[in-house]
């Protein structure tokens, strides 16, 4: 099978997006309907999650049959259930003899200052997500969960850039594959970690010192930071930012290993989005090993801290800006 540099090249693993474009919101569903070992790591003060304690060490459940990204904040935690719903169609979940429980981990990210706020995901989109969902390359940038992501607000949305969600792969010898897919709706300024410039991020204010080293038409929030203008922005800021995703591997994964793997790829998110991990963010990424081939969970954890660097790049360069929101590939 060609490599497509999607998480999608992991066999077994479907995408599929539904979205809003008036809205500006969406979600995105990550299928794995024989089951995957399933792992999670969240960092940041602000998340918005379900299903992710069954998903720990010593807890029953081992496998997950889907994950779900949306936007909408804990509104959009509704379109889980249409996901749940769709598995529950097709026979497929936890066996508790009575009945199949579909497992279905989500985590949302904050969109409602874009686009209408009234416009949040809900059952029927997450139901159309699974209906859309393909072993293809899943578009990338305003796409689904992405739909609505922003980055570099240290002076809300005023300086913010358009983001959005993007995916990467790697196969490894032996035909291991590991691959993830982002939604990318930081705090911070995305940077390529082998020029060191900004990608994406706050666009300069007459509060905002420029950038060194990268393009002169960004601020650099971790010099706002310490201002006191952005001492100011920080006290007024909300937790209104996240990265939220999903790492997939061919691998054979315990429970544990699984949880390792999410924990290794947030070195990914801290690599190329600085700050990261904030209390503004709620930071969130699930690991699913689908149990083909056999191999060092040290291997797998690096390569997707790799993946979702790559994943995280991808979702800001293929967004497509809106008014008042430029994205990179638009700015100067």
């Amino acid at each position: 099978m060609a490599h497509t540099n999607s998480i999608t090249d992991v066999p077994g693993i479907k995408v599929g997006h539904a979205d809003d474009a008036v809205g500006m919101t969406g979600c995105t569903v990550v299928l794995c309907e024989g089951g995957a070992v399933a792992g999670v790591d969240q960092r940041g003060g602000a998340p918005g999650t379900r299903e992710t304690d069954a998903l720990r060490p010593m807890h029953l459940v081992q496998k997950a049959h889907a994950v779900l990204l949306a936007g909408g904040s804990a509104f959009g935690l509704d379109a889980a259930s249409g996901v749940v719903a769709y598995l529950d169609e097709k026979g497929i979940g936890f066996d508790v003899q009575v009945a199949r429980v579909p497992i279905v981990p989500a985590a949302i990210l904050f969109d409602l200052a874009v686009g209408d706020a009234a416009a949040r995901p809900d059952a029927e989109m997450g139901r159309q997500a699974c209906l859309n969902a393909s072993s293809t390359r899943p578009k990338e940038g305003n796409a689904g969960a992405g739909m609505g992501a922003t980055v570099g607000k240290v002076f809300g949305m005023g300086g913010a850039m358009k983001s959005g969600i993007g995916t990467a792969s790697v196969v490894l010898p032996g035909g291991l594959v590991v691959g993830a897919l982002i939604a990318v709706n930081a705090f911070g300024d995305v940077v390529d970690p082998e020029s060191g410039g900004i990608v994406a991020g706050v666009r300069p204010t007459k509060l905002g010192p420029i950038s060194v080293g990268g393009r002169e038409a960004f601020a650099l929030t971790l010099e706002v930071m310490k201002t006191t203008a952005g001492k100011t922005a920080l006290k007024l800021a909300s937790g209104g930012n996240t990265v939220i995703g999903v790492i997939a591997t061919n691998a054979r994964l315990t429970k544990e290993e699984a949880n390792k793997v999410a924990q290794m790829g947030q070195d990914g998110v801290g690599r190329v989005i600085r700050p990261a991990h904030t209390m503004l963010d709620g930071d969130t990424l699930f690991a699913l090993g689908t149990g083909e081939k056999n191999a060092n969970v040290n291997l797998i954890g690096a390569y997707a801290a790799e993946v979702v660097s790559a994943a995280i790049l991808n979702a800001v360069r293929r967004a497509e800006g809106i008014d008042g929101l430029p994205a990179t590939s638009e700015y100067p």
